[in-house]
């Protein structure tokens, strides 16, 4: 009898639509293109589901909630197209263009003014969508590196490159501030109209389809409007077009038309709306991070400091892409420090690079992929760098998420090396050759996976987000400026005065420390004088904010707070130490900075009342119901004033007035502010 033959556990893939000649003895999944799309995307969204509770975080103020043109829904539109990105922001010429260049990246704006128009301001809404198009993205890339993989030119090694390259990009940890804060959407998007622009050039080549160009440029157009950094698949399209297929020169310069044609409208529209150029970059620390503190005045990095220290930083992000434990949303001065090359750090990373450069060269004639990679991340992050012009700031994680492509797909190559390198020779790997490849790529997946879930909460809201990175950057000026102003606003929400008292103190540390790395940093000086305003130190909030205006006497946040702190000072002087004389001091200097404010005028009277000035008092009271006429208890206190001057047909008249306002004032009450 003959032996029942053992049914293998692996099916053999049978072709079906979208699946054109799927190779046997694979898995039916593993060659299902749809399948793996959509697993993909389900998991590239899953892995971000845990933000869709989150509130708006860090830069989600300048591009949403605070931000005039977006909040004013489908009619502020106009506005984000014909205007710098931040502007809507700052509300003011010259404040949009800190950064050296300027930004304009209108279509993640676009998109945040019709959620204000169609849900309101709800984070949840910018969360999910930042979701949804992060899944988008990664399908995306599988679909493109099939199409330059093609399973025609073998069906295990692009289902595997693709697979493989699509998954470590979902799961990567160094995407989290990309998705996780709102604001991130110009990099998706960037990234994704660049893919999709690729993916439609290489159908209109391959499928001798002319037509699809048209969609080229108009996705690629869509990319350059959403961040600049998409310009840099000018010179990715032609490498992949002379890795993966056999076009000439000729095809090759056709296809980068419609590239190299929405370049140009794009650039058309930002130098129309910016103006030509890149403007000098600003000697301000924290909008230029190549400036260095030499006696009391902030200078320039030489030369020989500037490129140490951004090839320190790029060694910084090659390792962030292999071993992504610690991770931060701030990198600013001096979180990364001034650098020479006596940095080993600075000549690891240089050397690193140029290695890569060399690999890469090397292999170009021979039309490695792995050459692609290399070169993918090179060209990606080339405009990031700080090698070409200055970013505003050394690094950034989210700077990483284009060129992380490159990385991915390195990784995934090598995997597919690997297995064909224990397939007999001259053959391709079958399933078992990719098993134990499969299983160090779903254990480096499920590490990055596990990661990305545990950094998403992190980006719950400014509070959760600067007190956690704090222990991973304690040298950035920025981020200690940012928790002791966060600190500052949550206390105005605590009851207990303990505690109040505790974080407003702990505030004071963080704004000094901020003050310690950056000596000018006016906006420190600003949140020191609030955090001592609110602990009623008012000699040293009054310090504080002096020390900003020193720094810049333009500085109207901090006059207003001056002289709010001066009227608080003179108040409480007045009424819990009964210094009448070093209030009515303060309440001088307030009104030097408010003259108009209606309750600094209202105090002087109240004060020189008190202090039996029956005449001064009632100037100050006049003044008051100059300042602010439909206030009620300002034409009471001034009748009360003409009273004590024996003018009672006067006072009659103004408490009358008062009456009609306020009815509730018709109560029995002294003839004299000095009772």
């Amino acid at each position: 009898m003959a032996k029942r033959i053992k049914k293998t556990k692996i099916k053999a893939a049978v072709p079906q639509a979208g699946v054109a000649g799927a190779p046997k003895r694979f898995p039916s999944w593993f060659t299902n293109r749809r399948w793996v799309a959509w697993g993909l995307f389900a998991l590239s969204f899953l892995l971000y589901a845990n933000t869709l509770t989150h509130d708006y975080t860090l830069d989600d103020a300048i591009v949403i909630y605070n931000n005039m043109f977006v909040e004013d829904g489908v009619s502020g539109i106009p506005g984000i197209l014909t205007k710098d990105t931040f502007f809507g922001f700052f509300k003011e010429e010259g404040k949009a263009s800190l950064v050296a260049g300027g930004r304009y990246r209108p279509l993640s704006l676009v998109l945040f003014a019709l959620e204000v128009q169609l849900f309101g301001k709800t984070p949840f809404v910018g969360h999910l969508f930042n979701a949804l198009f992060y899944g988008l993205t990664t399908v995306m890339l599988y679909l493109l590196l099939l199409r330059l993989f093609r399973p025609g030119q073998g069906q295990g090694r692009a289902f595997f490159i693709a697979l493989a390259a699509g998954l470590l990009f979902a799961v990567h940890p160094i995407h989290t501030e990309v998705v996780a804060n709102i604001k991130g959407r110009d990099e998706i998007l960037a990234l994704l109209g660049s893919l999709a622009a690729l993916y439609y050039s290489l159908r209109a080549y391959q499928e001798n389809k002319p037509r699809l160009n048209i969609a080229v440029g108009l996705v690629f157009f869509l990319g350059l409007m959403s961040k600049e950094n998409a310009i840099t698949f000018l010179a990715v399209a032609p490498l992949a077009y002379y890795f993966f297929t056999k076009a000439s020169l000729g095809p090759i310069v056709r296809q980068a038309v419609p590239f190299l044609a929405a370049a140009v409208v794009f650039l058309v529209i930002r130098f129309a709306v910016l103006g030509f150029g890149l403007s000098e970059p600003t000697m301000e620390m924290m909008n230029n991070p190549f400036v260095k503190l030499e006696g009391n005045q902030y200078v320039p990095f030489t030369a020989g400091e500037r490129l140490a220290t951004v090839f320190y930083t790029l060694g910084k992000y090659i390792q962030l892409l292999v071993f992504p434990y610690v991770l931060t949303h701030d990198y600013y001065p001096r979180q990364i420090g001034v650098m020479d090359f006596g940095d080993w750090g600075a000549w690891l990373s240089l050397v690193a690079y140029v290695a890569l450069l060399v690999y890469a060269l090397r292999k170009l004639p021979k039309k490695d992929p792995v050459s692609f990679a290399i070169l993918y991340y090179l060209v990606t992050l080339s405009i990031v760098s700080n090698l070409l012009f200055p970013v505003g700031t050394h690094m950034a994680e989210r700077l990483l998420f284009m060129p992380s492509v490159g990385y991915c797909l390195l990784l995934a190559i090598l995997g597919y090396r690997w297995a064909a390198s224990r397939a007999p020779k001259g053959k391709e790997p079958a399933w078992r050759q990719f098993r134990p490849v499969l299983a160090v790529l779903a254990i480096v997946a499920l590490a990055y996976g596990v990661r990305t879930v545990l950094r998403n909460p992190v980006w719950k809201d400014n509070y959760t987000l600067f007190t956690t990175d704090i222990k991973y950057s304690p040298n950035s000026a920025k981020l200690r400026n940012a928790v002791g102003g966060e600190l500052v606003t949550q206390s105005l929400a605590v009851q207990d005065p303990s505690r109040k008292q505790a974080m407003l103190s702990q505030a004071i540390e963080h704004l000094q420390q901020a003050l310690r790395i950056h000596p000018n940093y006016k906006n420190a000086y600003l949140l020191l004088g609030n955090a001592y305003n609110y602990l009623q130190e008012y000699e040293k909030s009054i310090e504080a904010y002096e020390k900003a205006l020193a720094l810049d006497p333009d500085y109207a946040d901090a006059r207003r707070n001056l002289g709010i702190t001066y009227k608080d000072a003179g108040k409480f002087y007045g009424e819990q130490k009964g210094d009448l004389n070093r209030a009515i001091r303060y309440l001088e200097q307030a009104r030097e900075i408010m003259p108009n404010e209606y309750e600094v005028l209202r105090l002087l009277g109240v004060a020189h009342g008190i202090r039996g000035d029956r005449v001064e008092a009632m100037e100050y009271f006049t003044l008051a119901t100059q300042a602010d006429p439909g206030n009620a208890r300002g034409w009471y206190d001034l009748g009360t004033a003409h009273y004590n001057l024996g003018n009672n047909s006067l006072g009659d008249q103004y408490r009358q007035k008062a009456y009609e306002l306020e009815p509730s004032l018709r109560v029995q009450a002294p003839t004299n502010v000095e009772e």
